[in-house]
């Protein structure tokens, strides 16, 4: 089961994001095919599943352990994902609209058109890998690391962000329309790319560096032209 990190303060007073601390149990190996609506799946280990096209809509994972499993086009919508460890798992179209995820580790993912609009995130850890396209809108994200991954055209739009960090990561072309934050740490971020919602950082901490790389679309927000 996992235990809670301890809520941190950063040496520049910014609240830190709480990490998941996840110990899985024993597990023992999946031996169904692909996934029932509302199922519940209990200390499990999906080692290599083949999941493309399956429908777990509604189902429950609790201390489990997903492993290079495929995604293309999993409906989970509505699933909940507690005290669980998603490791190198891959796919294009993962539905998890409106899905669960708490004290979760996601590592090595590669992801493209991941659906996590409306969903709820609490203590989770998105390290390494890369995803494609994720549709985070209207999420509620809170206490989460996206840590040393790439995120290619993110859409947050109206999405609502509370003790969020960007560590070694690289954020392209991020869609921040309408998005709420409260002590989002953008400052370890190795590439910052906002294509729309500039004017909704308030709530986000920058580095000096990073001020000085948005300042045109600072000035552009207000109306003000810098010329030489």
């Amino acid at each position: 089961m996992a235990a809670s990190g301890r809520k941190k303060k950063s040496t520049a007073g910014v609240a830190a994001a709480r990490r998941p601390e996840v110990r899985l149990p024993p597990l023992v190996p999946y031996a169904g095919e692909g996934l029932e609506p509302d199922g519940d799946y209990d200390g499990l280990r999906f080692d290599g599943a083949d999941l493309t096209d399956a429908s777990g809509r509604g189902a429950r994972f609790l201390d489990c352990a997903l492993e290079g499993c495929a995604l293309d086009r999993t409906e989970l919508a509505r699933a909940r994902f507690i005290d669980s460890v998603l490791t190198g798992v891959r796919g294009v179209g993962t539905d998890l609209a409106e899905a669960s995820l708490r004290d979760v580790e996601v590592v090595d993912a590669r992801l493209g058109g991941v659906q996590l609009h409306g969903a709820v995130l609490e203590r989770v850890v998105v390290r390494g890998g890369k995803i494609d396209y994720l549709n985070l809108r209207k999420a509620r994200l809170k206490d989460v690391v996206f840590e040393g991954c790439v995120l290619s055209e993110p859409d947050f739009g109206d999405a609502h962000l509370v003790r969020v960090e960007f560590r070694d990561c690289v954020l392209k072309r991020a869609d921040l329309s309408g998005v709420r934050l409260e002590s989002v740490d953008l400052r370890a971020v190795a590439e910052l790319d906002i294509a729309r919602g500039v004017d909704r950082l308030a709530g986000a901490v920058i580095s000096p560096a990073q001020l000085m790389e948005l300042a045109p679309a600072f000035a552009a927000q207000i109306g003000v032209r810098v010329e030489p």
